[in-house]
């Protein structure tokens, strides 16, 4: 199956700093290429968790005994992890883009590309749909969802065209949802708006910045001291949540300060902002938004 190439590949791996008899975890398993990266640095002792809800990506499970593929949606990593007699690991990497093979396939409508119908799941089997998003949001919810997930400023404009037009049919695929948005696509921003209309929706459908704080609330708690988070944001969104979590360890506000002015973190920054290099947006143009930021258990 194809899948994109990994993003940051030898940086985010480099940044968990493998110990060859560690455990670790892949949250976002895809095509596997930062899986099979950590393994090859692992020992015959070391162990390796991969997490990923969509059901295509099972198709490259990787066929070795230090290697366990959880078909499960990330936000449920504390449970699985003990399930399997893990409770604390020494790493977990994340990379949060839409792997290639999901853009790719046209009926999982994730691309602006193609006819499809509104999908958007990463998880198959979930019940909301871009299409229950489009046609069943009240004009306030799909105000919320253009204006926060996709950065709109003609968020209130879009979401009141959306629910005029649905009035007199259904609005089921990405062709019928592109004429609807039509008076907002000018010709030379077209693919831009275009990209935040579908983030917005997408990120709805699969409650991704819900799913990211559920994550980096549970790190803490499963990372042994001085294990590492090597995480890939791709929009700014996901990234100002992950910076503000290891900053303070919190996603809004400051944390309490004792008398001398002090405040106690779970995570110290390891680093600093990583970004693909020239070279590898040339090869992989995905890669041109990637965020890489890295962190340690104090």
């Amino acid at each position: 199956m194809d899948y994109h190439n990994a993003v940051l590949l030898k940086e985010t791996v480099d940044g968990l700093a493998i110990k060859p008899d560690g455990v670790y975890v892949d949250v976002t398993f895809g095509g596997g290429g930062h899986s099979r990266e950590i393994l090859s640095r692992l020992g015959p002792n070391g162990k390796l968790y991969a997490f990923d809800q969509d059901k295509d990506a099972l198709a490259n499970a990787i066929d070795d005994d230090r290697f366990v593929l959880i078909n499960e949606n990330f936000r449920f990593i504390k449970r699985f992890l003990r399930f399997y007699g893990a409770k604390e690991v020494d790493g977990v990497l994340a990379d949060f883009g839409v792997s290639s093979h999901q853009f790719d396939v046209a009926e999982r409508g994730f691309s602006t590309r193609f006819e499809a119908d509104l999908d958007m799941r990463m998880n198959q089997d979930s019940k909301l749909s871009a299409f229950e998003v489009v046609n069943n949001y009240d004009e306030e919810q799909l105000r919320t969802v253009l204006f926060q997930y996709g950065e709109l400023r003609q968020a209130p404009a879009m979401a009141s065209i959306i629910v005029e037009e649905r009035k007199q049919a259904e609005i089921k695929t990405s062709e019928q949802l592109k004429a609807v948005l039509k008076p907002f696509l000018n010709h030379q921003k077209e693919n831009k708006v275009l990209a935040q209309i579908y983030q917005a929706i997408r990120i709805e459908v699969n409650q991704e910045i819900e799913v990211l704080k559920e994550l980096l609330l549970q790190t803490p708690e499963i990372l042994k001291k001085d294990g590492r988070l090597s995480f890939i944001s791709y929009h700014s969104l996901e990234d100002r949540l992950v910076k503000r979590f290891i900053r303070n360890g919190l996603f809004e506000g400051e944390p309490e300060r004792d008398v001398f002015g002090n405040f106690e973190v779970p995570l110290k920054k390891v680093g600093g902002l990583i970004v693909p290099s020239k070279e590898e947006i040339k090869q992989n143009n995905r890669a041109r938004s990637a965020k890489l930021r890295i962190a340690k258990k104090i």
